[in-house]
C-alpha cells in the first residue's frame, strides 16, 4: 500500500461515524482488512471507508454480519455479488412473512385473552400472583 492511501483506524472512524471498537470487531470477523505498520498501528486502504458504508447499508436492510461477510467474499473473488444479494433478500422476505404470520396469530391469541378477561374475573387462589395469568394454559 502506498503511504498516501493508508488510513489509520481513527480516520476511518471519523469518516464513517463508526466507533473504533466496531471497526476492530469488523476486522476480527474478516469484514475489513488492515496492515500493521512498524509502529503497530492498523492501516486501512482508502476503500475501507466505502466498505464500512456498505456494511452499514447492508445492515439497514436486515443483513447479518455473517451475510455481509459472504457478500464481501463473493466480491473479493472478483464476482459481482448482486445475484447472491437478491437471493439473500428473498430469504429475508420469506423469514419476515413467516414472522408476520406468527405475530398475527399471537396478536389474535392475546386479543382472545383480553376479551375473556374483560368479561370474567377469576377469583385469586392461594399463591396466585395474578389470577388472570394463572388461567393461561401452556
Amino acid at each position: 500500500m502506498a503511504v498516501a492511501t493508508r488510513l489509520r483506524i481513527g480516520e476511518v472512524s471519523k469518516r464513517t461515524s463508526i466507533a473504533v471498537g466496531a471497526l476492530r470487531y469488523y476486522e476480527s470477523l474478516g469484514l475489513l482488512q488492515s496492515e500493521r505498520g512498524d509502529n503497530g498501528y492498523r492501516y486501512y486502504p482508502e476503500e475501507a471507508v466505502q466498505q464500512v458504508q456498505f456494511i452499514k447499508k447492508a445492515q439497514a436492510l436486515g443483513f447479518s454480519l455473517e451475510d455481509i461477510h459472504e457478500v464481501l467474499n463473493v466480491h473479493r473473488q472478483g464476482d459481482v455479488p448482486c445475484e447472491f444479494v437478491q437471493s439473500l433478500l428473498q430469504e429475508k422476505i420469506e423469514q419476515l412473512e413467516a414472522q408476520i404470520q406468527k405475530m398475527t396469530a399471537f396478536k389474535v391469541e392475546l386479543e382472545d385473552y383480553q376479551d375473556r378477561w374483560a368479561t370474567r374475573q377469576p377469583r385469586p387462589q392461594p399463591g396466585d400472583i395474578c389470577p388472570l395469568i394463572s388461567t393461561v394454559t401452556l
